[in-house]
This record gives C-alpha cells, structure tokens and sequence, in this order.
C-alpha cells in the first residue's frame, strides 16, 4: 500500500477540520513537522486543541499557529521561548493544560496503547492535581491522568519506506513516536523514502500500521533556538 502524497497540503485534505486535538511531535524546534504545520496553517482550520512538548517559537513551528489565532487550547509542558503563546494566555485568550513531560509522554504512548488512564505519582499536592481522582497504592499517593488520543497526529521522522516504516534520526526521535502511536489517524514528514523492504526490519524504529499519510521534505530548515558558541 502506498502512503505517499504529493505535499504536505495534500497528505492534509480531507483529514483536519475546526474543533479538533491535533498531535505534534518535537522538542523545541528539534524534529518538528515543518511542512505540515505550515500546511495546517494554511488550511484555515479553527478552534484547535494541539497537544505537543511546546509551541514552537514566535513564528516558526506551532508558534504560526498562535500568530493566526487557529489554537484555542495547548496541552504542553514547556511554553518558555514564544511570547506570543505568553501574551495570549495572560489575556486569557488561550487556554493551557500545563502537563509534566514526563506524563505528557506517558497519555500520549497509553492513548496508542488503548490504555485510558494510569496512575502516576508526578504532581501530587500541587495544581496539577487538582480536580483529579486520587488513590493510596502501597502507602503513596498517586493521581489519575487520563491518556491523549489525538484526531489527527502530525510528526516527522528521518526516513519512511511506502508503507510507512519509519526511522527516526537521534534526538528527533523524541516525542515523534508516542504522538504518531497515539493519533486516530497519522500523518509523517519524512527526509527520505525508499521502497517497502529496503529498511532492515530491525532497524524500524516505529512500524507502519501507526501511519496513514508520508510527505516527503527533503530539505528542511531545521531552525535552532539558541545557538550557543563558545568565545575565541
């Protein structure tokens, strides 16, 4: 079966719409779906819930989604490098689920998983607690945290064959594979495809039958927060 379009606007059409949970794969800029998150951009969709490690930064990455008012909820755990994700949610234009990465990870992987919810010792006694099921286990609290499964996840990985195999390249590797495992339906960005059968079965970091759509960005930008150099 073959997966590939044509662009990322067409690996898009008929899959995102208003009101929907849409999962994106990255660390701060580093293995972020370029392509298509600009695409999204460009499909005009509102009111969406985006579930990723963070928003990008001031126009680049989800951080053009903030700048086009097409993001009305974040479910993140980190927003520290996008002022206009801080201007709009002290206006109280933008709702935020602050979640510890660590959970956030873990909703995304049970929520691929088929698992609903789990219980987890991370942010008992603080704000993150609060309005959720608590329980004992073995003389520790513990509160319950219900798993993500997104409408539509957008992820990037390095190298795709046509039936979606994928091979992540070092640190992009990060939150791409628990947000690809836990969209209803996935869609990749890719650097490289090749044919079904020239990946080494153990060397696919992430099988197929997670992904529905591939779109090839051979030459992504690859933007860097903050460089940092040493002095002469």
């Amino acid at each position: 079966m073959n997966k590939v379009y044509a662009s990322a606007a067409e690996a898009l059409k008929g899959l995102v719409a208003d009101n929907q949970m849409i999962g994106v794969g990255g660390f701060g800029l580093c293995g972020i779906p370029e392509a298509l998150i600009a695409a999204l951009r460009d499909s005009g969709v509102q009111n969406l819930t985006c579930v990723s490690n963070n928003a990008g930064v001031d126009g680049f990455g989800l951080g053009q989604l903030l700048e086009t008012r097409q993001i009305k909820k974040m479910i993140s755990s980190y927003v520290g490098e996008n002022k206009e994700f801080e201007r709009q949610y002290l206006a109280g234009e933008l709702e935020l689920e602050f979640t510890p990465q660590g959970t956030l990870a873990e909703k995304l992987r049970a929520g691929g998983s088929g698992i609903p919810a789990f219980y987890t010792r991370t942010g008992v006694g603080t704000l993150v607690a609060e309005g959720k099921e608590e329980r004992e286990f073995d003389g520790e609290r513990y509160i319950l945290e219900r798993a993500l499964a997104p409408d539509v996840s957008l992820v990037k990985a390095y190298m795709a064959d046509r039936s979606g195999n994928l091979v992540f390249r070092k640190t992009a590797r990060n939150f791409n594979p628990d947000v690809a495992m836990a969209g209803k339906v996935t869609v990749v960005e890719v650097e490289k495809i090749v044919d079904i059968g020239e990946i080494d079965p153990d060397d696919v970091h992430l099988p197929g039958i997670y992904v529905q759509r591939i779109v090839l960005n051979a030459t992504p930008e690859k933007r860097i927060e903050k460089r940092t150099v040493r002095g002469d």
